[in-house]
């Protein structure tokens, strides 16, 4: 009966009501999207890489070298021997590694050199494998595999021919513009910095940069047209002999490496091992650990935004109390009928209550299907334009659960004005 007066009440204000229901369904739904989001990121973000016990490289911060070797962001501080992977790598406690060549680029994205280790060990989200969604894995000097970022923004196809550039801007004046790669590969999408990556071989990494001693190409300035004709058919031929040998040689360095181990008990023994490592400065890290620092880092921009959606719903709750109070003189009949037939002041008061609750309450139920529905529509978008791969779990967690109770609460506590008002004019009417 109360619920229903309540219910016939709104009803008779439907207009405003609905302005109120829609404002704040808004503010909830936003609430909720942000903590969302914020949750499938931070999930996302520990999960960039799964499974690898250390990552080593040369001397530096812990959050440079994580950034560098795993987000593909800023530079190395030096490169290491190919001496010490080696000594490293046939540890006995050592299970595989994933050496890593980095310092190309192709259009602003990076290139990576590695192995065929790296298919193989390499995981991320939870134990999840490396995944091709066209072509194969690179197996020649001149092959390589694209993430499914850099595949879908350039518009690139298998069998394409790409050319690599020194250094890592988004333009370069040093192309190795004589030894042009085939996409043999494309990724499926991870989430994670490999849909922004380019894979190639460390043999394609040695042979690009044969005859680039000093970082650029060696060049001379031929005195006439037909020397220069000549060189350039020398080159040419040089390049079509590198693209039917696949070079098989080392390369003299390497600029980081990832580590699994035989036993997780010997992850800390040999991280010690590593930093102590006398043939030179190196430096390992345990991944988690140095994630868990880095999302630290960037609590700022996370509490911010929590702060704003926070902020939207207050101005929502606000807008709610605001329209209980204008109509507190236009119900004063409605409230001396219920005075006249023997409801307290009391029940006034509730009743003012119920009422927000319903509407608080109806706003988090539509607020969350909304977000549930338009989260499954959009997970592919998602994937695709931000690398924000959605869980396959339910997308409201405790979290949310606790933002919707919040709401609810905020919302009693602000209908006390609109409520305490109700409750003295109640007192006041006599019929």
């Amino acid at each position: 009966m109360f619920i229903h007066l309540a219910l016939r009440s709104l009803w008779s204000r439907k207009g405003s009501v609905l302005l109120t229901f829609f404002a704040i369904t808004v503010s909830v739904f936003v609430l909720l999207g942000v903590e969302t989001i914020r949750h499938q990121a931070k999930s996302s973000f520990n999960n960039t890489v799964s499974g690898i016990d250390l990552i080593v490289g040369a001397r530096t911060g812990d959050v440079n070298l994580l950034l560098y070797s795993v987000f593909r962001l800023g530079n190395a501080t030096n490169n290491i021997s190919w001496q010490s992977y080696q000594a490293i790598a046939n540890d006995p406690k050592v299970a595989w590694t994933i050496p890593l060549s980095l310092g190309d680029s192709h259009k602003g994205y990076r290139v990576m050199g590695t192995t065929d280790e790296y298919f193989q060990h390499f995981r991320y989200g939870g134990d999840r494998a490396l995944v091709l969604a066209q072509g194969k894995a690179f197996r020649d000097t001149f092959d390589i595999v694209l993430g499914s970022a850099v595949a879908r923004a350039l518009g690139y196809q298998l069998g394409d021919k790409i050319v690599l550039a020194h250094g890592l801007g988004s333009t370069s004046f040093s192309k190795h513009e004589d030894s042009p790669f085939e996409v043999v590969g494309i990724l499926q999408t991870t989430g994670t910095p490999v849909d922004q990556t380019l894979h190639v071989s460390l043999a394609g990494i040695e042979a690009i940069h044969a005859g680039w001693p000093s970082g650029s190409p060696t060049s001379s300035y031929p005195s006439t047209d037909q020397h220069s004709s000549h060189q350039h058919t020398h080159s040419q031929a040089a390049s079509a002999d590198q693209h039917e040998t696949h070079h098989e040689e080392n390369p003299d360095a390497i600029t980081a490496f990832m580590v699994g181990l035989t036993s997780k008990l010997a992850t800390f023994q040999m991280q010690r091992q590593i930093n102590t490592y006398s043939g030179e400065a190196l430096l390992a890290i345990l991944p988690g650990v140095t994630i868990s620092q880095l999302w630290q880092m960037m609590a700022v921009m996370e509490h911010t935004l929590q702060l704003i959606a926070a902020l939207v719903l207050l101005a929502s709750l606000l807008g709610l109390a605001a329209m209980l109070l204008a109509t507190l003189r236009e119900r004063g009949p409605e409230i001396a009928v219920m005075r006249a037939i023997g409801a307290s002041p009391l029940f006034v008061f509730a009743l003012l209550e119920v009422e927000a609750i319903i509407i608080s309450l109806a706003s988090c139920v539509l607020a969350a299907l909304l977000l549930t529905v338009g989260a499954s529509l959009s997970a592919d978008w998602l994937a695709a334009q931000f690398s924000l791969v959605m869980d396959s779990g339910p997308i409201l967690n405790s979290g949310s659960a606790l933002i919707l109770g919040l709401v609810l609460a905020a919302t009693i506590i602000i209908t006390l004005v609109p409520g305490i008002q109700a409750y003295r004019y109640a007192l006041r009417e006599q019929l």
